[in-house]
């Protein structure tokens, strides 16, 4: 299959590559944790569940020809979240999206591989406008958000809950 953004980037820490099936006892770290998933599932998951986000990740591609990637920390070589490129059937627009396990916040990573999607999705997909809809309490994702020059757009009612929409600005 051709996709329309490279299937693997990488970065200084990180590699940004396609999902596995062994992926997912790292992915299920980051779903089975509430204070990560408080301003998108609003709930831990259990294995199963995991299983089916990561699958859905993983078959963002085939539907899309783009997708999120799976973020391998070089070192420890281990997947520690996702970023990339979402669109579910209910967002109003395609978004650069991005997690991380909790244990790895605060060290830069998720900027670091939101950068490295939003720089890819400029040069591969430049016509394409992107989003990230963030929930009004997750400041952390707001700040990144900022950082990476999306504005503030408007409020949107995903799913019964009222999320920030900010636009990004091309580079």
């Amino acid at each position: 299959m051709s996709f329309l953004i490279p299937e693997q980037l990488e970065t200084d820490r990180l590699i940004l590559r396609m999902f596995r099936l062994d992926d997912l006892s790292d992915i299920h770290e980051y779903y089975a944790d509430y204070d990560c998933t408080k301003y998108t599932t609003q709930r831990q998951l259990e294995i199963h569940e995991s299983w089916g986000k990561m699958a859905a990740l993983a078959g963002h591609w085939s539907l899309y020809n783009y997708g999120s990637y799976a973020l391998e920390e070089k070192n420890l070589k281990r997947v520690i979240g996702f970023a990339g490129l979402d669109y579910p059937i209910d967002w109003p627009e395609p978004e650069i999206q991005w997690a991380l396990v909790r244990k790895f916040w605060g060290r830069g990573y998720a900027s670091e591989a939101a950068r490295a999607v939003k720089k890819m999705a400029d040069k591969y997909l430049p016509d394409l406008s992107l989003i990230s809809l963030i929930h009004p309490e997750n400041h952390n994702s707001i700040n990144l958000a900022k950082s990476l020059g999306a504005i503030y757009e408007k409020d949107f009612n995903l799913r019964g809950d009222t999320c920030h929409i900010y636009r990004h600005i091309k580079f």
